[in-house]
């Protein structure tokens, strides 16, 4: 069921695009693996940009590359999320070491686009770069480009023009369609270059639309989808195309819209988020089935999840953790959370999965979603400073077992067995014999128990809510597993020798049979294992992590091919990272992180990272003798095991220290408010009609900040009003995404603050919010002759679209304005965000007057601002403005991750954006949180040189005002890294 030939031609209209998925078998080749499947064997070697070829294929199984089962362990990065395309590669590298062999990306359309017919994929929007880049750390790409996205970004990805434009987004309005075909052709432009089909890159899944369950009954959403299919097709994207489905409706299976007569060239994938306080869900090829029960609803196709949950979001507020944030986000889907899910996955057939998030990373500038604050860190297994978390672990074991152990590509459901107190699922692979066991804890307590098996009955412990993965008959090499209680991570011939890793939690006592026939020699090369052979079958005893790694060498016996077992505890299995070479594979113990190795003769020159002391110990091919540790020969010598092993330690990474913040300096602003301000270049905001979703007021004009062209951050306001005698009172009504604010002057004078409500748990998934505020006009502002009403409202962002009832176009930035007492004549100009930056992009600047000047810059001249320390404490309503410079010292092989920390009286209501270098990195506000800690990311941070800091503090004169407490925060560091380039 490969993707076809014939039909390919036929759609796009070109021989080649054929040839590059059926292979070289020339005009009228039949379509490659066609309703057939393949026996279980070696996964494909990593991919890359090799030049050749490649087929795509699948069976109900597993997906087929080149006749070879490759089962999919991916991870989700969006790139638009790391502004610093340096960092790109650190992460891809962290994700290929722990086990992925895919990654999965979304391309945000509001991201690259500042305006109708505007594309700007340079800088940190280079998607080229970043296909290229996965490529070369041996990735494959599954991307996802939308139109609609969801993501928690702005608008769901929408670019903010689209919410003036005519046209139902979601739907086959021809508007709507013309603007996605632009995107489409800009997006698949660059992607038909690394399409792994055609040997030029790693791209082997492309996505179209997301979560589209909105019109799956109706015509206009299938003819939505088809144009979708047949526009991909046409651009030349050649690899097999995929929707995931929202919670497992079964829509978008094979056959349910038109594909133009191709058949072959779609997969039915769905996402899941479970509750840790749920049991785990049965969504795979055996669980209870039927068009709603995950992958049952497309037998013939290999199971599959888009999203599964790797961690969740929070809100402004932290309503979702209670206030803690994402470090509770990771506490309550820890890696307990991930075998117990992720198992009861692949005991059901699941063979393509993508964890979202694996490296969440920073909604910076104005890119979130009204429901997310600025930190996206998910409670992933890299956080959003890029540090490793022991989340890692099941990742790790989990990726580099189904890449190293074909067994687990092909497997069938067998007959069911029990142990009380446990959820057991039992799999086969009919053409090894290998039987695999998911043994689950759903309670809180820890389960000792006897386990049948086809090797008969195992004692095995689980603890609570947790599981374990036991196999018996498990080829490992020349020989044979009986039985083992503990995991098997990866099985490898390296040399001339097969090595077999096991895993288990720390304590743990591993139990392990070998059949074998004839007598082995046996060595323990570490005093914590024990053994003893006994009629054919060799018992090996280790407890886990006491130690570190312990070695196990079984020689001659019915095979002359040693094998070498190894055990290892959660801690210790993450620092073992297997690495395929032209000249052969290799084992590498001990670093923190091992990003890429070359053979150059006898030597083996590795790259990689260190945090703590650690020796080195290498397996690899027969006569290596030297081992070269990111550019330095390090000593050596050759262990019983057959490794290369340092005699020393690697030194851990040195102590970095990080300046106080001081040297401050303010300047105020807001001129806006004052009533001799000059706005006669503002747009006139005069409109009659709008393509809002939000209703128009009658006899008012259209102010809604989109129609003017505004669409990100602060939007301003002004008024002339002819006459307030009378006005006793103005309601201003407006509309903003969560945690919008509105300030409002008249000639001058403070009116007052108003702010839409904290989500709490029931309001999380709010999107828009309306409210009015209503403030007194004191009488001595009441005269007759010009005044001026100034208005500054903090809109946050657009709505998602996840319905697809364009809520992206819900009006942002005043709706109407009233007054009680009179009725004065009003003529509206408004202001918002300038041009986009070119460098930094749409997202990053607002309508503040600081930000339309450049006080954000590095190179303005502040020097004529007043000098003040901090803490502040002043009552103000309006903008300020501070500003300082720090200089960091970091040595060149340290990779070190910084924060920016702010701490204040939690009482005190003002919020402030975040500037570094030009960069608008986040949105701090002092009394709603739970967000206090912002990354800096390298390459955006000088961590050799000169950074500029800008806060732009609104402050709403209810409370005395910050900042309080702001400073450098130490959030990580290793020896080592990638090479950084200043963006």
């Amino acid at each position: 069921m490969a993707l076809s030939r014939r039909t390919f031609s036929a759609l796009a209209g070109s021989a080649a695009l054929g040839l590059a998925l059926g292979g070289s078998g020339g005009p009228g080749a039949p379509s490659a693996y066609a309703g057939g499947s393949a026996p279980t064997g070696p996964a494909p070697v990593p991919p890359s940009a090799d030049g050749a070829r490649h087929t795509i294929g699948y069976d109900r199984y597993s997906l087929l590359v080149d006749g070879r089962r490759l089962v999919v362990w991916s991870g989700e990065l969006h790139p638009f999320r790391l502004p610093s395309p340096s960092l790109w590669r650190d992460v891809l590298q962290k994700m290929r070491a722990h086990g992925y062999n895919a990654v999965s990306v979304y391309v945000a359309w509001n991201y690259h686009s500042p305006a109708p017919g505007r594309y700007d994929f340079s800088g940190v929007r280079d998607l080229d770069l970043f296909l290229r880049t996965a490529a070369e750390t041996g990735l494959y790409v599954i991307l996802r480009p939308g139109p609609y996205i969801n993501a928690e970004v702005d608008g769901g990805g929408f670019p903010g023009w689209l919410t003036a434009t005519k046209g139902t987004a979601r739907t086959d309005d021809p508007t709507y369609l013309s603007y996605v075909d632009e995107w489409l052709t800009q997006v698949n432009r660059i992607a038909r270059r690394h399409l792994f089909t055609r040997g030029t890159g790693t791209v082997l899944l492309y996505q179209i639309e997301n979560e589209y369950d909105a019109h799956a009954q109706e015509a206009a959403g299938r003819n939505y989808m088809s144009h979708l299919y047949q526009k991909v097709r046409s651009d030349g994207i050649d690899v097999p195309l995929f929707h995931n489905d929202k919670g497992r409706n079964g829509y978008w299976i094979p056959g349910s819209f038109d594909t133009a007569g191709e058949k072959g060239g779609w997969l039915y994938g769905f996402d899941g988020y479970p509750s840790p306080s749920k049991t785990p869900p049965d969504w795979g090829h055996y669980g209870p089935g039927g068009p709603k029960g995950g992958a049952t609803a497309s037998p013939s196709t290999p199971g599959f999840v888009p999203e599964f949950g790797g961690g969740w979001f929070d809100p402004w507020g932290g309503a979702e953790f209670d206030g803690k944030g994402y470090a509770e986000s990771r506490r309550t889907r820890d890696a307990a959370y991930e075998r117990r899910f992720y198992l009861t996955n692949l005991a059901n057939g699941l063979t393509l999965h993508n964890v979202y998030m694996t490296f969440g990373g920073t909604s910076w500038g104005w890119l979130p979603a009204p429901v997310v604050y600025t930190s996206y860190d998910y409670g992933a297994a890299i956080d959003e400073a890029r540090n490793v978390t022991d989340k890692i672990a099941p990742m790790h074991q989990l990726g580099h077992l189904l890449q190293r152990v074909p067994d687990f590509a092909k497997l069938d459901r067998a007959p069911d067995v029990t142990a009380e107190g446990l959820k057991v699922y039992h799999l086969t692979n009919q053409d090894t014999g290998t039987h695999v066991y998911v043994a689950r804890n759903d309670g809180t307590e820890a389960v000792t128990t006897d386990l049948p098996t086809d090797a008969g009955e195992l004692r095995i412990t689980v603890p609570g809510k947790d599981a374990t993965l036991l196999t018996t008959g498990l080829p490992l090499g020349k020989r044979t597993l009986k039985y083992s209680t503990a995991a098997p991570m990866l099985c490898l011939t390296v040399g001339r020798q097969d090595i077999a890793l096991f895993t288990g939690r720390r304590d743990e006592m591993a139990e392990l049979v070998l059949e074998c026939p004839s007598e082995p020699w046996v060595q323990r090369l570490d005093p914590e294992a024990g053994w003893v052979y006994d009629r054919g079958e060799l018992h090996v005893n280790a407890p886990l992590g006491q130690g570190g790694l312990t070695r196990v060498l079984v020689q001659k016996g019915e095979t002359d091919t040693p094998l070498l077992l190894l055990f290892a505890d959660d801690a210790t299995s993450v620092r073992l990272f297997p690495y395929d070479t032209p000249s052969g594979t290799l084992l590498v113990y001990g670093p923190a992180l091992l990003r890429h190795v070359e053979l150059h003769g006898s030597e083996v020159h590795l790259t990689g990272d260190v945090t703590e002391r650690t020796t080195l110990e290498v397996w690899g091919p027969r006569g290596i003798d030297t081992l070269v540790w990111n550019g330095r020969k390090v000593p050596t010598r050759v262990t019983l095991s057959g490794s290369l092993q340092t005699t020393g330690e690697l030194p851990g990474a040195p102590e970095v220290r990080l300046p106080e913040l001081g040297g401050w300096r303010m300047r105020t602003e807001n001129p806006e408010a004052g009533p001799s301000f000059d706005d006669s270049s503002w747009k006139r905001a005069d409109k009659a009609t709008s393509f809002s979703t939000t209703a128009v007021p009658a006899g008012q004009p259209v102010l809604f900040a989109d129609d003017y062209g505004f669409h990100y951050g602060d939007v301003w306001y002004r008024g002339t009003l002819t006459d307030t005698t009378g006005v006793e009172e103005v309601s201003l009504a407006y509309s903003t995404g969560t945690q919008g604010l509105l300030m409002a002057w008249l000639d001058g004078e403070p009116l007052g603050t108003h702010r839409m409500p904290v989500p709490d748990k029931d309001t999380v998934r709010k999107g828009s919010w309306a409210g009015t505020a209503v403030l007194p006009v004191r009488e001595s502002l009441r005269s007759p002759g010009r005044h001026v009403l100034s208005v500054l409202v903090r809109r946050m962002q657009h709505d998602q679209d996840g319905k697809g009832l364009d809520t992206h176009k819900a009006a942002r930035g005043l709706t109407a304005v009233t007054f009680r007492g009179a009725s004065p004549e009003v003529s509206w100009r408004i202001q918002g965000e300038g041009p986009a930056d070119p460098v930094r992009g749409p997202v990053n600047n607002g309508g503040l007057y600081g930000e339309r000047e450049g006080w954000h810059l590095p190179g303005f001249r502040d020097r004529d601002w007043e000098e003040v320390t901090f803490p502040r404490a002043e009552r103000r309503q309006g903008v300020t403005w501070y500003r300082t410079t720090f200089r960091l010292s970091v040595p060149d092989d340290v990779d070190a991750s910084v924060g920016l920390t702010l701490d204040d009286d939690p009482y005190r209501a003002y919020r402030a954006q975040i500037f570094l270098n030009g960069w608008n990195l986040g949105q701090y506000i002092n009394n709603v949180g739970p967000q206090h800690t912002f990354v800096l990311p390298n390459g955006i941070l000088r961590t050799r040189g000169t950074n500029t800091l800008a806060l732009a503090v609104l402050s709403e004169f209810t409370t005395l005002s910050g900042p309080g407490s702001v400073r450098l925060t130490l959030l990580g560091k290793a020896a080592g890294g990638v090479p950084v380039r200043p963006v």
